[in-house]
């Protein structure tokens, strides 16, 4: 006998397994009774399994805001960096910088839902902000997940084609990858529409709080749940991961294939290394979020059962979704220091910020400088102490 199970946040805060009034809120466990008990209380349009005790750890509620606020700091100085660097750089503009632009722009509007969801882990699931920021924040965060690992495809596409296609690559590059940007957009912005239409917020009664659920159709909200938890593996990991590595693949071919311009090709693209970093901080981040997140979708589908695996899968997926998030702000590290380019160009935005800052502190004391040897030049100019009083006000009369 299964208890109704819904998603109170379809990334941050995990799911959720409810049953009947009687709850300890010490330690946020939450208690299953009798067969019986659960039969009036499961609704008939949710499947049931065996009847399970979860138990969320306080510790849970106070780590996880705490892990958010630090990723959210430290993502938020790193991309602002980058975008501010690439933008303001004087060269024309590549192919690859307006990829790492976009993905810097995605990090960020994924970095800015994090104090909501924060609030909410701090206050027990909680959510205080109303139903359209339930809405706009778990769809953002939709959103950015998918569009992330879209562009980290574009960028390895891009380097297939510089490296094994140069001559099909020269021309139109920028054109095609607006488009390509454009298109990554739209794609993205699809797959976060079910987020956006069936997010809401909920009052739980097992629970007392009002939670940012996704409210799926009562008649198959276990169907529902199953296919977008595969939507995210299938479209959001498995499909771009087989392409990126598929370029990779290509690419270590060709490389080997053309040994006497191996070395030149090294030299040349670094462009390469920085983009298979930012893959491997990819899979890193995020395969552990996709792998309970499949599991979980097995869950719904009654593929997996038990109870001690329903109850991991619930208890980790905050963890995992907390991996993903530090991706946001490991980026901005792995352009710094593999990039040389970009480590070339922030270097040279602080140098001029610094000139400018200098030159501004110059200008200011210069101006103080001709303003002191002013009123020492009317101080020598009158020596006799009584001077005629001049036809306007002194300047330090009120």
């Amino acid at each position: 006998m299964q208890s109704p199970r819904f998603h109170v946040s379809e990334f941050p805060a995990g799911h959720l397994l409810l049953s009947d009034p009687k709850m300890h809120f010490r330690n946020i466990s939450i208690t299953l009774t009798t067969e019986q008990t659960l039969q009036d209380l499961s609704p008939t349009n949710v499947s049931t399994r065996e009847a399970c005790l979860i138990n969320f750890s306080s510790h849970q509620f106070v780590l996880i805001p705490v892990v958010y606020c630090i990723i959210f700091t430290l993502g938020l100085v790193g991309n602002s960096m980058v975008i501010t660097a690439l933008c303001r750089q004087r060269s024309p503009k590549t192919v690859a910088n307006v990829y790492i632009i976009n993905l810097a722009v995605a990090d960020l509007l994924a970095l800015t839902t994090l104090p909501f969801w924060a609030a909410s882990y701090a206050y027990g699931y909680n959510w205080v902000f109303g139903s359209i920021m339930c809405k706009l924040s778990s769809s953002i965060l939709c959103l950015t997940m998918f569009a992330s690992i879209f562009f980290i495809m574009c960028l390895s596409v891009n380097r297939y084609q510089a490296i094994v296609r140069p001559f099909q690559c020269q021309q139109g590059t920028l054109e095609r990858a607006f488009i390509a940007t454009f298109l990554v957009w739209g794609l993205a912005t699809l797959t976060s529409l079910p987020t956006f239409c069936f997010r809401d917020v909920q009052y739980i009664n097992e629970l007392g709080v009002n939670a940012c659920i996704m409210a799926y159709p009562s008649e198959n909200y276990s169907t529902w749940s199953a296919v977008t938890a595969l939507m995210k593996n299938i479209l959001g990991f498995l499909v771009p991961m087989a392409i990126i590595f598929g370029c990779y693949i290509c690419i270590r071919v060709h490389l080997k294939k053309a040994q006497g311009f191996t070395k030149r090709m090294k030299v040349r693209d670094r462009v390469l290394r920085l983009v298979a970093a930012v893959v491997v901080a990819f899979l890193i981040c995020w395969l552990p979020f996709h792998i309970f997140t499949f599991l979980d979708a097995l869950s719904w589908m009654e593929v997996i059962s038990r109870c001690h695996l329903t109850s991991m899968i619930d208890a980790v997926l905050p963890f995992g979704l907390s991996m993903g998030f530090a991706n946001s702000c490991i980026n901005p590290l792995l352009y710094y220091f593999v990039g040389r380019q970009f480590q070339d160009k922030l270097q040279h935005l602080f140098k001029l910020s610094l000139s400018q800052f200098n030159s501004s502190r110059e200008t200011f004391s210069s101006s103080k400088t001709s303003s002191l040897k002013t009123a020492e030049s009317l101080k020598e100019a009158e020596p006799g102490g009584d001077v005629e009083r001049p036809p306007t006000h002194p300047p330090w009369v009120p």
